[in-house]
């Protein structure tokens, strides 16, 4: 694959702007799709993208292309729309500095192999059949990148990544089961991952109805994290905290959330798939604590952003795709506090929900539809539930917890656990 050539990018661009960025993804990735229980596709494919920014008389002006011939090309766009952008304040790109060369969230031992790939969906189909479940669909995919940054400023980093997912549907009667793994590393566990999927379905079927009421409640990692997506998370944001659209905005140093729970963005935390030492503007990473034991210490800002309000950059930036613009996100979002049982005493316990995307990012309101939700105590899952639903508020709803479980899982760029909620609105019968 030809590469772009970074140093004419930025001799180029410099010529005519005051700033130029140059950020480049290129991989490798083998996948492999399952329709029941055989591989119904697979393939290996190569990506490559390339993002350009100039900045002049703060007006920023951005392209990008999967091509690195049309590198030329993608300059010419970036200035000319940059010469259509509307000034803003701009105190400039990152000046370099020393960072640690050792690498985060990268494996060198895990490559695109498809032998790999069908271990892992072998694995996967030996732990579904330990229930009486068919196998619908699953996958699993391998993937390794590099990606580089530079500026006109001398900034010029490069990093590695690797990663390896797997996902399986299973089902008994109408009933269905969803689980997935993903890492950095080979530390996946393919049969768990088809038993817990075989489990779901099998143990789901033949529900029974919840009357409508008050309950405590225990979201399972994935349902915490689709909850804190929808509202919290996007609080976080000093773009939304400026724009008014953050529930947060004015809540600096006063308690938020339940005492016992601190949040924090952590970019050098050894499980997290999203570890860097420097953002996707090539500003130095740190630990951010956000929430500490219920306090709002502070919120996440781009250079954009902190450049408009007077802030500094908390080296929040993130890109998404291989040629997206740099918009404020988090790494490795970590949510603590105390551990416990949370299934000793009897609640519903929630492994999925559906419709979080509808929550209300300001308010922080939801409705949404429960998968595999079962009536738990002493630690056993005691029976399904049938149909329904949990409403509530976002923030009402982490005020006052009942506890956090001891598991742990990476749910996309956050590392949660299971979360036990007091007296949840529950939509039965």
């Amino acid at each position: 694959m030809a590469v772009a050539p970074i140093e004419d990018i930025l001799a180029r661009g410099s010529a005519i702007a005051d700033e130029v960025e140059v950020h480049i993804v290129r991989g490798r990735a083998v996948s492999a799709d399952l329709k029941r229980r055989q591989v119904s596709r697979a393939a290996e494919s190569r990506h490559f993208g390339l993002s350009i920014r100039t900045i002049q008389e703060g007006r920023i002006g951005s392209s990008s292309t999967s091509n690195p011939a049309e590198w030329e090309r993608c300059l010419d766009a970036a200035l000319a729309s940059g010469s259509l952008a509307t000034p803003q304040p701009w105190n400039g790109l990152p000046d370099p500095v020393p960072l640690d060369p050792r690498p985060i969230a990268y494996d060198p031992s895990l490559t695109p192999d498809p032998a790999v790939i069908r271990e892992i969906l072998s694995g996967m189909i030996e732990g579904a059949s330990a229930h009486p479940v068919e196998v619908t669909s699953g996958g699993a995919s391998i993937s390794t990148a590099t990606v580089t940054i530079a500026n006109s400023h001398g900034v010029h980093y490069s990093r590695e990544s690797s990663s390896i997912s797997a996902s399986i549907e299973t089902i008994r009667g109408h009933s269905t089961g969803y689980e997935f793994g993903n890492s950095w590393t080979r530390d996946i566990d393919p049969v768990a991952i088809g038993e817990r999927a075989g489990f779901l379905a099998a143990e789901s079927a033949g529900g029974t109805d919840i009357r409508t009421g008050v309950y405590d409640v225990i979201l399972s990692p994935v349902a915490f994290a689709q909850l804190l997506g929808a509202a919290l998370i996007p609080a976080l944001s000093g773009r939304n905290v400026h724009a008014g659209r953050s529930r947060l905005a004015g809540s600096r140093g006063m308690v938020v959330i339940d005492p016992t729970l601190s949040l924090s963005d952590d970019p050098f935390h050894p499980g997290g798939l999203s570890g860097t030492r420097w953002d996707a503007e090539g500003t130095p990473t740190r630990r951010l604590s956000f929430i500490r034991e219920g306090v709002l210490e502070q919120f996440a800002y781009d250079l954009k952003t902190a450049f408009r309000y007077g802030q500094e950059s908390t080296g929040s930036a993130v890109r998404t795709g291989h040629g997206g613009a740099p918009a404020i996100g988090h790494h490795n979002l970590v949510v603590d506090g105390p551990r416990m049982d949370p299934m000793i005493e009897r609640a519903v316990y929630v492994q999925d929900v559906v419709g979080a995307h509808t929550a209300n990012p300001l308010s922080g309101d939801f409705s949404v539809e429960l998968t595999n939700p079962f009536i738990v105590e002493d630690g056993e899952y005691e029976s399904p539930v049938r149909k329904a639903m949990l409403s509530g508020n976002v923030f009402g709803m982490l005020e006052r917890i009942g506890g956090l479980g001891k598991d742990e899982r990476v749910i996309g760029s956050s590392i949660l656990p299971s979360i036990r909620l007091k007296d949840q609105h529950i939509i039965g019968t």
